[in-house]
């Protein structure tokens, strides 16, 4: 349209119009909501439209989620890395636990500097205000956050500790496994996940193998059994309680030649405070939020696969557990 007043040509802005004029916002809206469910060249396909227009749309849609969620306040966070690539390249996750929903999606790696980008993003005062941080024992992890929210209390994460047990007891199925050879080599090949898993998810089938198992070899048996009942330490509701349990579980460890279990029960001890604070009323928060999110985005990295796009992938993150719009 011509300018009267200063003789020029200029277009209109009309709100109804996407980032892209050539389709409007409803329209938009429209790809995003597809793209929750499908991949980017299946809506492309769909819509006959080109794979790039998609990604726009989507990620135009994307953004006005995050807007219309507003800036986020914290009370309980949880704190996790996620690989985005091969070569140990990380970018930190960090969620809100009582929202249900993922927060901030960055820095460089899974340092020190990179976590303190998140407290700076959130702001000093927003950041005062965290009562509960849930994280791994990753040392960077905690510095940062005692540095930047020190009101806050340190929860270690149930599944992250778990996990370190779980390879306590690879480490010692192979070993009986290295000894076994040759002689009673069928009580032990092939029975790695049968070991690993809860009894109660395993199938008839596999809870006899589990009985054949662990009757052809005492030791092994005593590490699975261990492993079992450690998991009672997170339904404690006083830290005097779970204090005495873990110390009855670690003089279990006498005379048990379970070298990889005194090393775990050493690192327990170097990181109890972050364990025991679970047993407070005020610290309990779902800890599995954290491990289904790594799971998501798990997902959401095969959909996207050969995606190169890092803000695409960080606002697929943010937006996973956010409403449609």
């Amino acid at each position: 349209m011509d300018c009267r007043r200063c003789g020029k040509v200029k277009r209109e802005q009309l709100d109804f119009l996407a980032d892209n004029p050539l389709y409007t916002k409803r329209f938009a809206y429209f790809v995003g909501r597809r793209c929750r469910q499908a991949s980017i060249s299946d809506v492309a396909k769909e819509l006959k439209l080109n794979w790039h227009t998609v990604k726009a749309l989507e990620m135009q849609y994307m953004k006005a989620q995050l807007e219309r969620a507003g800036t986020p306040g914290p009370l309980a966070i949880g704190i996790d890395e996620i690989a985005i690539r091969k070569g140990h390249t990380y970018r930190i996750v960090v969620s809100d636990l009582l929202r249900r929903r993922p927060i901030w999606f960055g820095g460089k790696d899974r340092s020190e500097a990179s976590m303190a980008k998140f407290y700076g993003w959130l702001g000093k005062k927003k950041s005062s205000r965290i009562r509960l941080a849930v994280m791994d024992m990753w040392k960077p992890f905690r510095t940062a956050t005692q540095a930047h929210a020190p009101k806050a209390a340190i929860l270690f994460d149930k599944f992250h500790i778990m996990r370190h047990l779980g390879e306590a007891l690879d480490m010692v199925r192979k070993s009986e496994y290295a000894r076994l050879a040759g002689r009673d080599r069928r009580y032990i090949k092939g029975q790695k996940y049968t070991l690993l898993s809860h009894r109660e998810n395993l199938t008839l089938e596999g809870r006899r193998a589990l009985k054949t198992l662990l009757a052809a070899n005492k030791r092994l048996n005593t590490a699975y059994l261990l492993k079992e009942s450690f998991g009672q330490l997170w339904d404690y509701e006083r830290e005097a309680w779970a204090r005495r349990f873990f110390e009855n579980w670690r003089s279990s460890l006498k005379w048990q030649r379970l070298k990889t279990y005194e090393k775990f029960a050493e690192m327990i001890e170097r990181h109890w405070d972050g364990i025991a604070a679970y047993c407070r009323p005020e610290n309990k928060v779902s800890l599995g939020f954290v491990e289904g999110l790594n799971n998501k985005i798990r997902v959401i990295q095969r959909r996207a696969y050969g995606l190169r796009n890092e803000d695409y992938f960080r606002l697929k993150v943010l937006t996973c557990m956010l409403p449609e719009l």
